[in-house]
């Protein structure tokens, strides 16, 4: 299974288009958002094209593709409008024999992460900056933001027969791992 994993959208309209034209390109089968969708939140500078209900009609699109959780920025009002659920604060996800832990990363983090077991996943955003690393026998999977990076550049993360990557919008790949 061939999947793309984003996180910390943030409103960004222009920077999603690019990453859904590699999704279709690509032939991704699911998208895994990691929280902070709509809303650029209280801290965050507003991104490059920030145009939450244009998000809102590309996302809903994708619907039956997507696995979503809640990131701290998120609203239920966000759900009202948005056809896939995405209230969760984590979601679990089987593929190829791993647990992927999927969560927003204001709950769980690398220092606090919940009950896991080695060979598991854990994928999460909110710091905007790219993680890929194990520790312990358990892989720590951040791809950080598609809008507001602090750390580098923007990135999402692709999952594909074991291997785990971090990439950017030109398709390089800035970390990779066999899992």
């Amino acid at each position: 299974m061939k999947l793309m994993i984003i996180s910390d959208i943030h409103g960004s309209y222009d920077d999603l288009k690019k990453v859904m034209r590699i999704y279709e390109e690509e032939k991704m089968e699911k998208l895994i958002i990691l929280g902070d969708i709509l809303y650029h939140g209280p801290r965050n500078p507003l991104p490059e094209g920030y145009q939450p209900q244009k998000v809102m009609k590309l996302l809903n699109q994708y619907k039956d593709r997507i696995i979503a959780v809640r990131g701290n920025c998120d609203a239920e009002v966000d759900q009202m409008v948005l056809e896939f659920p995405m209230r969760g604060d984590y979601s679990e996800l089987y593929v190829d024999g791993h647990r992927f832990f999927l969560t927003h990363g204001h709950l769980y983090d690398e220092t606090h992460l919940p009950m896991l077991q080695k060979g598991d996943v854990f994928m999460y955003g909110h710091f905007h900056k790219p993680v890929l690393e194990e520790e312990n026998g358990i892989v720590l999977f951040n791809p950080s933001s598609i809008s507001l990076p602090k750390v580098g550049q923007k990135s999402f993360g692709v999952y594909e027969d074991g291997e785990l990557k971090i990439m950017s919008f030109d398709k390089k790949v800035l970390y990779n791992m066999k899992i």
